[in-house]
This record gives C-alpha cells, structure tokens and sequence, in this order.
C-alpha cells in the first residue's frame, strides 16, 4: 500500500508540471497572439495597411526589446510597440517553460542530472538570445 501512495503522488507531481508547463505555452501564445492582432489592428485603423517596414536585422532579443523600451520613454504607444511585445513574449515563451523545467527537476523532482542537463539548455538558449 505504502509503494502504491507513492507512485501515486509521483506521477500526481509529473501531470501538475505537464499542467504548469501547458498553461505556461497556453498563455504565452495566446498573449502574444493578443498583443499581435491588436498592434495590427491598431495599425490597420489608423493607417489602412498591416504591415510595418522596420529593420530588426542584427539585434538580439534584449536589443529588441531595450530599443522599444527606450522610444516609448520618449514617445507615445503606437501600434508597433505592441506588435514587438507580441513577439518577445512569443519568444520567451519557451524560455520560461525550460526554467520553470529547471526549478522542477531541481527542487520538486530533485533529480539533478535532469537538472543539469535542462540548466544547460537554459544557459544555451539564454546566451542565443541575450549575449553578445
């Protein structure tokens, strides 16, 4: 009975982090998605085209994010500062599903070479898209 109940409680721990990282994908997505349309609707509107011409070439995603940041310091919103937060949130969607995997492995889970393995893969994909 006991080997039973903690089988049990294992795989109730592994399906509420499949749940956490769902909700997670489900609601980065759909925030970006939201954020999206809106700036293009918004853009639409008021111009009668759905399309921005911008470079973002060359920029990494803290530039990305930095150079709007700074422009709406100085500038009112507009449509494509939502367009752009639409699109970071999208990419750091997968990002925060990997470190809530992180903290999953290491503190609920406590198995430390998964871990690892997933604090590499964070520290990977940190670098790709805020080191240069």
């Amino acid at each position: 009975m006991i080997h039973l109940a903690a089988v049990d409680e294992k795989t109730t721990t592994h399906a509420s982090m499949e749940s956490v990282v769902g909700y997670i994908l489900l609601g980065g997505v759909l925030l970006s998605v939201a954020l999206i349309v809106g700036g293009l609707a918004w853009h639409w509107v008021t111009t009668g085209q759905l399309w921005f011409e911008y470079p973002v070439g060359g920029m990494d995603l803290a530039r990305f994010i930095f150079s709007d940041l700074q422009q709406l310091a100085v500038d009112p919103i507009r449509p494509r500062y939502l367009v752009n937060l639409g699109i970071a949130v999208l990419i750091l969607t997968p990002y925060v599903r990997i470190m809530a995997s992180v903290l999953y492995f290491a503190f609920v889970a406590r198995n430390w070479k998964y871990a690892l393995f997933t604090a590499l893969v964070l520290g990977a994909l940190t670098y790709s898209l805020f080191g240069r």
